[in-house]
């Protein structure tokens, strides 16, 4: 029979496992519930389409995201099996940054020990940093590049980490580990900084993020070693499909790229507005601990470890800056947060530990209670008892999530039974949808702007019939200006309801004889 100490102690031992079971789990549950009850995002159609019509790659993006979805997709499964594969990048994310917070911690247990912060509560703290941060839910059920990218950028900081020599030992002038046990490192690192440019051009700034680190924990001499010229050998042939495909469609990816990530003029409350956004959608309390890492670092003169920080500082300011000419999108720096949050999980729990926790407790509450409502709001798409005429309903963000799988259904129906070969929207951010849950059904956008539906279905061919959708969120004019369709009969309209509440409506029309005729070559 255990002694009272012994039972103790097994308690002790195992709690902290319990608590992060409990921390997965709490996140897991919600993020399949949600998997299975809301429609596909714009984005998350968009990606999933790459699956559906595989290629090396793709107009807006590279392939990677389409990649890993094509296995489920030719299996027929439906959203909600596909949506497992941002959940487990999720929490793979949540494990992954949880161990390179034990990484950091091992790094300096004398000091930590001695402030009183144990390892296991380190990374718990990692994991609930990730589980208060309203927007990773968001990549946690739809998978966008970003989704894919947050993981990879833990493991290239992870095996950075590896590659570099400790600050001690540095010091010391200790010998680097043999070359024969580092070829698996480097390997390793090629095939990581591949898999990321596969997954989002943006890869390249971690990748500026790995190649300072390395130089400043190991110097100029090692790139007189084969090691790094073998990664960047490795990556270069992972990302050809992407090089190759762009070179035969003249570069069309780069160009877009670089056309969409400029904007437009430079505004200076872009860049607040920005701050803001950033401050809601991943919490003040992994900000306050992204400062207080910071500012301990440079106060220690931990510049090995400073260097591991630009893999939040770089992508991060970069979007900042790109955010002023309103080139950025709140999800672009979850990568960046991710990276930064192994170094706030260990800020807090020295700080927690220190008796200092008056505005952690704040912080928590408050980023709980957002979650929560947001959670409800999506539970009831939007504020439940409000009236369908009610401002907030009409013009209703969470109608976006609503209603599209139906909606898709019933468009392919009308388009048998009045023999239209296509569907045809105003934009692509309607199409997108359409062209997944209305299947095989090719979408033209009825736009002048060269886009990856070009690239899927061609632009509509002069005089045939399209059926026409349009959706009372983004509602458009209908195309019968000149050059467009002679004219447009509405057949039928969809009402999508949550709880007996109408939360949208879809128009469809016949649209006869659309117009424009290809220009003589």
């Amino acid at each position: 029979m255990q002694t009272h100490d012994a039972r103790h102690t097994a308690k002790s031992w195992t709690a902290p496992y319990l608590n992060l079971r409990t921390l997965l789990a709490l996140g897991l549950v919600i993020h399949f519930g949600f998997g299975y009850l809301l429609t596909l995002s714009v984005d998350e159609a968009h990606y999933v389409m790459y699956a559906a019509i595989p290629a090396w790659s793709y107009f807006d993006h590279p392939p990677l995201v389409g990649w890993i979805q094509w296995p489920l997709v030719v299996l027929g499964a439906p959203d909600g099996i596909i949506r497992l594969i941002p959940q487990l990048l999720w929490l793979a994310a949540c494990l992954l940054a949880r161990k390179l917070a034990f990484n950091l911690y091992d790094r300096q247990a004398e000091r930590v020990t001695q402030a009183g912060v144990g390892r296991e509560t380190v990374g718990l703290w990692a994991v609930a940093l990730v589980l208060l941060a309203p927007l990773m839910h968001v990549l946690a059920v739809g998978l966008l590049p970003d989704s894919v990218l947050m993981v990879l950028v833990l493991l290239l900081m992870q095996v950075t980490l590896s590659l570099t020599p400790t600050e001690h030992a540095a010091n010391q002038c200790a010998r680097p580990p043999a070359r024969s046990a580092e070829w698996s490192k480097w390997l390793a690192l090629g095939l990581l900084l591949g898999l990321a440019g596969l997954s989002k051009y943006t890869a390249v700034l971690p990748a500026l993020a790995v190649i300072v680190t390395l130089l400043a924990g190991r110097g100029l001499r090692v790139l007189l070693t084969l090691g790094p010229w073998l990664a960047v050998l490795v990556a270069l042939l992972l990302i050809s499909p992407v090089l190759i495909w762009n070179a035969q469609n003249e570069w069309i990816s780069f160009v877009y790229q670089l056309k969409h990530g400029s904007g437009g003029t430079w505004h200076a409350r872009r860049l607040a507005a920005f701050a803001g956004i950033q401050l809601v959608a991943y919490g003040p309390l992994l900000v306050l601990g992204a400062y207080l890492a910071t500012r301990q670092i440079i106060q220690n003169k931990q510049w090995q470890r400073a260097a591991l920080l630009l893999f939040f500082f770089i992508p991060f300011l970069v979007t900042g800056l790109m955010s002023g000419g309103g080139g950025s999108l709140p999800h672009w720096t979850a990568p960046a947060w991710m990276a930064i949050t192994p170094f706030a999980a260990l800020a807090l729990a020295q700080r927690w530990a220190s008796g200092r926790k008056a505005l952690i407790l704040a912080f928590i509450r408050a980023q709980t209670v957002i979650c929560l409502v947001a959670f409800v709001a999506l539970f009831f798409v939007g504020v439940p008892g409000l009236s369908a005429d009610h401002p907030l309903i009409r013009k209703n963000p969470l109608a976006d999530l609503w209603g599209w799988d139906e909606a898709g259904l019933k468009a392919r129906a009308l388009a048998r039974k009045h023999h239209l070969s296509s569907l045809s929207v105003r934009h692509w951010t309607l199409g997108s949808r359409l062209a997944w849950y209305a299947r095989p059904l090719p979408v033209h956008v009825l736009d002048t702007r060269f886009d990856q539906f070009d690239l899927w279905f061609g632009q509509i061919p002069p005089g045939v019939d399209s059926l026409f959708v349009n959706w009372s969120q983004v509602k458009f004019d209908l195309p019968t200006k000149a050059g467009e369709f002679k004219e447009c009969q509405l057949l039928d309209t969809f009402e999508a309801k949550r709880f007996g509440r109408q939360v949208s409506r879809f128009d469809y029309y016949h649209c006869r004889q659309w117009g424009p005729f290809p220009t003589a070559q």
